[in-house]
């Protein structure tokens, strides 16, 4: 093995860490790096893990050793065909994330901060004028969540998920609380405590099932798990444990009904956080649904299928149907994004190498067009100071075409369009739905995929919604500049990502098949 790959793995999982506590040490302990320091190391940073991702995936380096002996814990990482689009997507918004312009609460007029001129009118009741945030901080707790994600990823131990997947939660409400756009400090609090609450009710509960697969295999290792996929526990054991597995994994993801706190909190977090929420946080409930249930708890899954697919359908539904009133811009994505998480969870739930297919790629299709939509839409409310739908707003076509044409590509795949990265997901999903793995009702799983095609119709209606008050607008709105240099830059390169996925799916397909189908010989194992 070669010196870059050995040093790919450290590198991956080090860098975005310890640069992150650098960054939050130097900031409190002595003169704070200035703002063009702070951008210019983490960028670097953000870099070199992008790098360290292309190569971990193409050459497969591991790396192991025991971290605490007495438990049988170890620090195993390593990437196969389920981690590695994950992976992947993760160092590109690690990318995005350090690059997208920081717009809030630097420079928000309401706010009288840096960045634009003086309020002349009083701040309304609940705002107040914080102290400019420090940038450096705000790095550090990018990288701190792009870190702990990776390790989320790329570990092969139980215990490590559980400890990586806990070191985003506290940076990510410092990102929310602190950075948030919102104009009301009690919004911001109000929206990262929503967040700390919901998702340490979901840790406390995924502990609980990891410990219970623990104490019953005597093991750790999430490859054994899989390996002995439940014959360690009888079939009532795993439906309990599934279900609780579920429920803290489905707050992460979210599903209905544990799906309330996505909204708030997207609606207020900076943009950045908005992306790595989005595409990078949510993806790791999805992620463990598939390594901490579907693979060890195969009967419990099959068990449990039917109402995890109609949890994901009445998402998906009710999702639409949000978007259809919605009158905040910021949180008719954040709704979106739950209707699109459905189809995962649906596929997942259908428990067949198609639906895993589909799940996986259906988290890198969201990833990639979420991603978009919140650069985009973090954008225009900077420009228009707002994202109030019901607000005349200039027609993009006209007086910001690069922005039209991304909001456009944009919609069209959460449509899911043909040619498009969301269409292989979702329509993957719902013919995972009519065709299900063993064990599930058939008559219940094609009622599933007709409702899920319904939500697919209503994600085509808000789209059109979108377009015709965002893109079509308005002549007599004000004009606000297009789109240019970074941020164009960031825009063009999602928006290839969205095409290539649409139009050579086989890729990822073929990076993920092996994992998958080694899974299902698993599901069917278990019965």
């Amino acid at each position: 093995m070669s010196l870059l790959e050995d040093l790919a793995l450290p590198v991956l999982v080090l860098v975005p860490l310890l640069v992150g506590v650098w960054l939050l040490i130097a900031d409190r302990v002595g003169p704070p790096p200035r703002p063009g320091t702070s951008r210019g190391v983490s960028v670097a940073a953000a870099v070199l893990v992008a790098a360290a991702t292309v190569v971990v995936v193409w050459r497969r380096p591991e790396l192991e050793f025991t971290w605490i002996e007495s438990l049988g814990v170890r620090i195993d990482v390593g990437v196969d065909g389920l981690s590695a689009p994950f992976v992947l997507l993760t160092g590109l918004m690690a990318l995005v994330a350090t690059l997208v312009p920081y717009h809030e609460p630097l420079s928000d007029a309401r706010l009288g901060l840096p960045g634009r001129p003086e309020p002349t009118e009083p701040l309304p009741v609940g705002v107040t004028t914080p102290a400019a945030p420090s940038l450096a901080t705000y790095y550090s707790c990018l990288l701190v969540v792009i870190g702990g994600s990776l390790l989320t990823f790329l570990t092969r131990d139980a215990v490590v998920f559980f400890v990586a997947f806990e070191l985003v939660l506290i940076p990510m409400w410092v990102l929310i609380s602190r950075h948030g756009d919102a104009t009301s400090t009690a919004d911001r609090d109000g929206a990262a405590l929503r967040f700390l609450l919901f998702t340490a009710t979901g840790s406390m509960l995924m502990l609980i099932g990891i410990l219970a697969v623990w104490g019953a295999t005597g093991t750790t290792d999430l490859v054994r798990w899989a390996d002995l996929a439940g014959s360690s526990l009888d079939h009532g054991t795993q439906v309990i444990v599934a279900v609780i597995l579920l429920i803290g994994l489905g707050i992460k993801v979210p599903v209905w009904p544990l799906h309330t706190w996505l909204p708030w909190v997207h609606a207020t977090a900076p943009t950045a956080g908005s992306v790595l929420l989005a595409a990078v946080l949510l993806k790791m409930g999805a992620y463990g649904m598939i390594r901490l249930v579907a693979a060890p708890l195969p009967d419990g899954l099959s068990t449990v299928s039917p109402v995890l697919a109609g949890c994901a359908v009445t998402g998906i539904l009710w999702a639409g149907l949000a978007c259809l009133v919605e009158q905040d811009l910021k949180r008719l994505i954040a709704w979106a994004s739950i209707g699109h998480l459905g189809f995962v969870v649906l596929a997942i739930a259908a428990g067949s190498q198609t639906g895993l297919q589909a799940a996986v790629y259906g988290n890198m299709a969201h990833g990639l067009i979420s991603a978009l939509l919140f650069v985009l839409v973090g954008s225009l409310k900077h420009q228009w100071g707002g994202a109030d739908l019901a607000t005349p707003r200039a027609a993009l076509r006209e007086v910001s075409p690069r922005l039209g044409l991304a909001l456009v590509l944009g919609m069209a795949g959460a449509m899911g369009l043909p040619g498009l990265a969301g269409f292989w997901g979702e329509w993957g999903a719902i013919f995972a739905a009519w065709a299900p793995g063993e064990g599930r009702t058939e008559g219940w799983f094609r009622f599933f995929a007709v409702l899920a095609a319904v939500g697919a119709a209503l994600a085509v209606a808000y789209a059109v919604r979108v377009l015709r008050e965002v893109w079509a607008g308005d002549r007599r709105a004000p004009a606000i500049r297009d789109t240019r240099g970074v941020e164009l830059g960031i825009l063009v390169v999602l928006g290839v990502g969205i095409v290539a996925l649409g139009v050579y799916p086989v890729a990822l397909l073929d990076l993920s098949a092996p994992t998958v189908e080694s899974i299902i010989t698993g599901l069917g194992a278990g019965r």
